[in-house]
Parts: structure tokens; C-alpha cells; sequence
């Protein structure tokens, strides 16, 4: 009769044993820490928010996050946000961010996606183009800046840096200096609000065919917004709506609407160091899974300009964050007719003129 030896029996014992305790074990509950016991400084440097905002929020999203149940000490509304908010603030690995706050890898990870979108969804509400009653006082705004007219916009493109998505399209995502990335669209005002955003792209997209599929192209084609204009960088083809600057300008007043031009353009590269340094996940590279990181860009758009709304302060940050679009030397697509056109009208009736006053 078959008998087994005993090194064979004392294995099927231990095994016997981890299975029992693996089945029976009980949970385990780290100690949650009250996170807005840190004073006002500590708080923004770690959350890249103030305590105040970080409440409006809980506040406008209460319905989107509360827990449908209590068992197994579900996160509240204020810890959800944290939780992602500290994501946001480091970019740091999901295991980390849940160590600090006291949770599980795999808490993180829903926790992240899911404040990600509730925040996300609000972008109708918080990220605009210009209302008809906008137009004129932030065209005045811009022109404060360097005396540029009818400018309601500033257009361009950042990357923000992913690991590589694998699978076949994965080249596709892979830009000009060799970095998987995201190519987002924004348009920002004068006061570096995000008025407008498109991340769906991957990082080889260029920039103009973004934007030529864009929503905000048929806006203003339709010519919604009348004779006022955007303002983009050479990786655009002139339109009468949009005005680049000048491959080789020679006359004075030339030369002044290029000058002219990139100074009231550089808002939108502001608005990018801005919105990066709040938020350095966007800054460094995003660890997180494809179908995750359109809600992630989004929502720190939202809380951006939420931010820049309550005129809350910019946390200290001694990283330097890489923010110049790898675009930028690319030569422009083939020039709409009308939009030299405007152009040279523009250069001629206004800024020639310009030159012949000072």
C-alpha cells in the first residue's frame, strides 16, 4: 500500500497552515492621520491647496464621493481628496502615497481614479472659452500686457511625460525628444486660466493637427467670436483667427508685432510652470494605467483655475519643472491666405503706425 514519505507529509501540513491563516486572518487597519491638523504652511506644501479650498471642494463634490456604505472604514469625502490631492502634489508610486496616508496600494488606485473623474466632470463648469460678455474686458487685459488688439487667447501645446503604453501604438506616443508623452492643447487668459483643453492626443501628434480637430476650430470658423483673435506659436498655421509670429521679419513695425506678439503669448507658457508646479505629477512623469491619465490632466486643470479663481497663494517648490513644448522650433503648417492677409493689415494699420508715434 502507497504510503508518503514525511518530508512530503510536513509540507502538506505547512501548506494546510498558510491557507488556514491566509483564509481566517483578520483585516488589518493602519492609523489614519488627521492630515488638516498641519498648520496653513505645512498643509499647502504638502496638498498644494489650502485648507480652505480643499473644504469648497469636499463641499461641491459631496454627492460624487460619499461612501454608500461604513463597513471597513470607508474613506470620507476629505480623506478621498487628500489622498489624491497628495498624489497630485508628489506624483510619487500609488505603494507610497498609500503608505503616508494609511491605506492599501489598491485604495490608492480607486481612490485616485475615481476623485480624478468626479473632479473632471465639473471642467464644464470651471473650464470656459470667453462669454460674449467676457470678450472685450479680457481683450483689454491682453492688451494691458504688450499692447496687442483683439486678443481673447493664448494657444499652445505641453507634453506630459507617461511610461510607455506597450502594445502596437505604443511609437505613436513617443515625441520629438524620444519621451512617451501626452500632447495637450490648452488656451489660457490673461490671468493664466485654462479656457480651453484637449488631452487625448499622443505625444507625435503635432500640434496644429490638434488643434485643426479641435472643437475650438469650429467655433471659430462658425465666427462666433467676430474679429477677435488667438494668439499661437510657429507650430500653427496662420488663420484670420489665429496669429503667428513672423518667420524673418525686416521693417520696424514687423519687427514690433513679433515683439509684441510673444510677449502677450507668453501667458499660455506661464499658465503651463503654473499649473505644473501646483501639481508635479504633470510635471515629472504620470505611473498610471492609459485609460486613467485624460481624468488625471483634466482635473488639475479644474483645480488650477479653481485655484487661480480664489487667488490662492502658489506652494513653494525647489524642483524646476521642465514646462518648454518640444514644438516650439518646428517650422509652421502651410499659412491660410486670409490669415496673412489680416496679418499684414494688422502690421500695417496698427503697428507701422505704432512705430511712427514713439
Amino acid at each position: 500500500m502507497f504510503s508518503r514519505s514525511s518530508s512530503e507529509s510536513s509540507s502538506s501540513s505547512d501548506d494546510e497552515l498558510i491557507i488556514s491563516y491566509l483564509t481566517h486572518r483578520r483585516k488589518r487597519f493602519n492609523i489614519r492621520k488627521d492630515h488638516f491638523l498641519w498648520d496653513d504652511a505645512d498643509f499647502l506644501f504638502r496638498y498644494r491647496m489650502p485648507k480652505e479650498t480643499v473644504t469648497y471642494l469636499s463641499i461641491l463634490l459631496q454627492d460624487k464621493l460619499t461612501s454608500t456604505t461604513v463597513k471597513n472604514k470607508a474613506l470620507s469625502v476629505k480623506e478621498q481628496l487628500l489622498l489624491a490631492l497628495r498624489f497630485y502634489a508628489t506624483g510619487s508610486m500609488q505603494q507610497v502615497v498609500g503608505d503616508i496616508a494609511g491605506v492599501h496600494k489598491s485604495t490608492v488606485c480607486k481612490c485616485v481614479f475615481k476623485v480624478s473623474s468626479a473632479i473632471a466632470s465639473l471642467a464644464g463648469m470651471f473650464i470656459q472659452m470667453p462669454t460674449n460678455e467676457e470678450l472685450e474686458s479680457i481683450s483689454c487685459q491682453f492688451y494691458d500686457i504688450a499692447r496687442f488688439p483683439k486678443v481673447i487667447g493664448a494657444i499652445d501645446c505641453t507634453h506630459i511625460a507617461i511610461v510607455s503604453p506597450g502594445g502596437e501604438t505604443a511609437e505613436l506616443y513617443r515625441n520629438r525628444k524620444g519621451v512617451f508623452s501626452y500632447n495637450v492643447q490648452t488656451i489660457c487668459d490673461p490671468n493664466l486660466k485654462i479656457r480651453n483643453i484637449v488631452c487625448r492626443w499622443p505625444g507625435g501628434s503635432h500640434d496644429s493637427t490638434i488643434f485643426n480637430n479641435s472643437n475650438v476650430k469650429e467655433i471659430f470658423e462658425r465666427g462666433q467670436y467676430g474679429d477677435y483673435v488667438l494668439l499661437g506659436d510657429s507650430g500653427y498655421p496662420a488663420e484670420r483667427y489665429l496669429l503667428t509670429p513672423l518667420r524673418n521679419p525686416v521693417t520696424p513695425g514687423e519687427i514690433l508685432y513679433n515683439k509684441t506678439h510673444i510677449k502677450t503669448r507668453n501667458t499660455v507658457e506661464r499658465s503651463y510652470g503654473v499649473w505644473k508646479r501646483r501639481f508635479p505629477c504633470i510635471g515629472s512623469k504620470l505611473r498610471l494605467k492609459q485609460n486613467r491619465i485624460e481624468a488625471v490632466v483634466v482635473a488639475t486643470a479644474v483645480l488650477h483655475n479653481i485655484c487661480r479663481t480664489r487667488n490662492d497663494p502658489e506652494p513653494d517648490l525647489p524642483v524646476q519643472i521642465e514646462i518648454r513644448n518640444d514644438e516650439s522650433n518646428v517650422p509652421n503648417s502651410i499659412d491660410n491666405r486670409n490669415g496673412q492677409t489680416v496679418i499684414s493689415n494688422l502690421i500695417h494699420h496698427y503697428f507701422d503706425r505704432s512705430v511712427c508715434t514713439t
